[in-house]
């Protein structure tokens, strides 16, 4: 049976930390989902269709990589698509606790999901999705905490 995982998040934008991430969590793996979940708390700064888009093109050539998007519950969507494993990033005790949290109430939900950490580097514990796009939004040059190949203006 394939390891599929799932590393859902609203990516937006999609961080070097993300990038970094994938990366060490792609030798644990025969498949991991980038889902862009449907998140109703947050309002997007760039379309799914461009997010799509942006880290599709990023994995292109990564067959062990796809990107989707999915809306409801996340467990449910991990049921879906087979997936056995829920992959979150950690970058401080705060999002331990909220992720812990959370990954107690998806295995009550779906105990055949088991959730994996990886904690961020030091070099991307401060680099987070919600400044990234402050940045951006000012008009900033956010192009070192993003991945060397995304391409914003396209």
């Amino acid at each position: 049976m394939l390891k599929i995982a799932v590393f859902p998040g609203s990516f937006d934008p999609f961080t070097k930390g993300h990038e970094n991430v994938i990366s060490r969590a792609l030798p644990l793996f025969d498949k991991i989902l980038i889902a862009i979940g449907h998140n109703s708390e947050k309002r997007s700064f760039f379309s799914l269709e461009k997010r799509l888009a942006m880290i599709g093109k990023l994995y292109q050539d990564e067959p062990r990589i796809e990107v989707t998007f999915y809306e409801g519950l996340t467990v449910d969507y991990c049921r879906q698509v087979k997936a056995q494993y829920l992959l979150r990033g950690l970058r401080t005790a705060a999002d331990f606790e909220y992720e812990r949290a959370i990954a107690q109430i998806n295995r009550k939900m779906n105990p055949e999901v088991e959730t994996v950490f990886i904690l961020a580097v030091p070099e991307f514990t401060p680099v987070n999705s919600t400044i990234i796009r402050e940045i951006l939004k000012y008009g900033g040059d956010a192009s070192q905490f993003l991945p060397d190949k995304m391409i914003i203006g396209d």
